[in-house]
């Protein structure tokens, strides 16, 4: 520090004083020099003896403070949800457990926690991977729509499915509930190692449209034009859920049946698309469920490409979190997975019965950073820490909910948006009514941030309410969500309802003189104009105005709809109860 003292000068010292500044004047004179000698040098890059360009020798600088280097999650909002007094998981949570490659243990943390991004970040691929696109499961549509006529076109394409049988004499027919096709636009040196046909393998550009039905088979489809481009893929279960392929672009499908069959019991398989192989399967009656030999899984998984992990609920009342151990050479064509770590998180609710409020999820499952949120047939919308498997809270959403909940931030909030069915008998008689309502549902505390109510009707088997999952509107849409509600305001109609985000207030409803268990989709054209493709258990396909309702087009396709349609740019899909597969483009 400089002293504060002041002294007299002596000549002396005035004198070696300016001896030193002449001495320093003619230093800094020959730096000058030196620096404008070399400023235009450049080091050569060094050669090999071929005259190829080999690597720069490394410069190493004076060590510096250590700056911890930005990754792209740091512009993402922080998500550490807590309960509050009306959301402790403990009010409708019993107890859980948790087992690691079959034995219990009392507690988990993984080294390397999952960590998911927003949904337009789940995957770079051209296609729809999952069940409403990503993990925030908020789109089911991928590019834009060229609308000029804004109707459906006069030619369309349709493939023959077929049923099957289950061992207690039930028949499945065609596509059903959830039961939304996949699309992939497979690069060419992907699709030279497949087992499609020469025309496919050989194609310019190829978006394969796969569709797993409830006969039992899986379809491989062009998307333009119907053309099957492999043999079926025939497992010999009963599939209603969509379905998963790899975020990464592998060529892997993560797929669970639906129903028990004469081949076993329902489980879930991991399935090769190169050679259609099966390389993994699991969940068959397992002995960890609450819930017996039940072990159904219409839901559709999520994959985390950072830890290669699979995360995959299931109607058993079972979370299965698994390492995959992939091992793909795109070059060489191989492929294998070989789980490990296999984890399996249970849970048992307070409300659970043998014959109400049921253990288990048949929904989609929402991830958001390190939490998992997902909907249970028992009437519980829970949150929990994917880092440590405990719950952050649980919402109470009162009835059996086969909707997927989906997740939107609104200036950087997570918000929720879901709804529920009337399963008969629990609420209220089966033929009675009951109130259905739409929730908003802050992501951080589980708690309501407004509802509002329909009144359904139900019957047995075939209930009302919000079967099929609301629709978020995005660009010119952006104000609101599209939620069909079935069974309302009659026993046989329904409605489809645009709702304003912030309020709950109803934009616009069309009625429908036959209800709907299907997925409305958005669809947006280059302007951000939105339009949604809305299909009915009357056998109808609406082209509706987003902002408005206004129907612009529909379209007759013979049976009932209860899958959810995914639409490439321009090329909708769908598969009926009728045992076809439309491929309908609009204009």
């Amino acid at each position: 520090m400089p002293n504060t003292k002041h002294y007299r000068p002596q000549r002396g010292r005035q004198r070696a004083l300016v001896a030193q500044f002449f001495i320093l004047v003619a230093l800094v004179c020959v730096l000058i020099v030196l620096v404008v000698k070399n400023v235009n040098l450049e080091p050569k890059m060094p050669q090999d003896n071929g005259g190829t360009v080999i690597e720069q020798p490394t410069v190493t600088a004076e060590p510096e403070p250590s700056v911890p280097e930005e990754t792209p999650d740091n512009s993402l909002p922080e998500f550490n949800p807590t309960a509050s007094d009306s959301t402790k998981p403990n009010l409708l949570i019993a107890e859980t457990g948790i087992t690691l490659d079959g034995q219990s243990v009392d507690s988990y943390s993984f080294d390397n926690p999952i960590d998911f991004g927003l949904g337009a970040d789940y995957t770079s691929v051209e296609g729809i991977v999952t069940f409403r696109g990503n993990n925030f499961r908020d789109s089911a549509s991928y590019g834009t729509a060229n609308l000029i006529n804004k109707s459906f076109a006069d030619t369309h394409w349709t493939v023959q499915t077929a049923s099957l049988q289950s061992p207690n004499g039930t028949v499945w027919t065609g596509s059903g509930w959830v039961g939304q096709p996949l699309m992939m636009t497979w690069p060419k040196e992907v699709r030279a190692h497949m087992n499609m046909y020469d025309w496919a393998k050989n194609a310019d550009s190829l978006t394969e449209v796969i569709y797993a039905t409830m006969d039992g088979n899986i379809y491989f489809l062009d998307l333009l034009t119907g053309q099957k481009t492999r043999d079926n893929l025939y497992l010999g279960y009963t599939f209603k859920g969509a379905g998963a392929l790899d975020p990464r672009g592998y060529p892997i499908l993560y797929l669970g049946a639906g129903y028990n069959s004469a081949n076993g019991t329902s489980h879930a398989f991991i399935i090769n698309l190169l050679d259609c192989s099966v390389m993994y399967e699991f969940g068959a009656a397992d002995s960890f469920s609450l819930r017996g030999t039940l072990s159904f899984f219409d839901g559709s998984a999520l994959v985390d490409a950072d830890t290669d992990r699979l995360i995959y609920p299931g109607e058993s009342g079972i979370l299965y979190i698994m390492d995959l151990n992939t091992k793909y050479d795109a070059e060489a064509g191989t492929l294998s997975v070989s789980p490990s770590n296999v984890i399996r998180w249970r849970y048992n609710g307070t409300r659970t019965t043998k014959n109400s409020f049921w253990l288990g999820m048949e929904d989609s499952a929402i991830i958001w950073r390190s939490h998992i949120i997902m909907s249970d047939n028992g009437g519980n919308l829970m949150c929990l820490d994917l880092k440590t498997l405990t719950l952050d809270w649980v919402q109470n959403v009162q009835d059996d909910t086969n909707c997927t909940p989906v997740l939107e931030l609104e200036d950087g909030h997570p918000y929720i948006y879901t709804s529920t069915s009337f399963h008969g008998g629990w609420r209220a008689p089966m033929g009675g009514s009951a109130s259905i309502p739409i929730w908003k549902i802050d992501a951080l505390t589980g708690e309501i941030i407004w509802e509002k109510d329909y009144t359904c009707y139900t019957e047995d088997g075939v209930s009302g309410g919000t079967q099929g999952t609301l629709a978020i509107g995005k660009n010119k849409l952006s104000d609101l969500i599209f939620v069909p509600v079935a069974r309302t305001p009659e026993r046989g109609t329904g409605i489809l309802a645009a709702l304003n985000k912030k309020t709950g207030e109803v934009v616009w409803e069309v009625q429908t003189l036959v209800y709907s268990w299907s997925s409305p989709v958005t669809v947006y054209d280059a302007d951000g104009n939105g339009y949604l493709v809305y299909c009915t258990a009357g056998g109808y396909m609406y082209l509706l105005d987003g902002l408005t309702g206004k129907a612009l087009d529909s379209l007759d396709v013979g049976s009932n709809v209860e899958a959810s349609p995914a639409v490439y740019n321009s090329t909708i899909v769908v598969g009926t109860r009728g045992e076809l597969i439309w491929g309908v483009t609009l204009t």
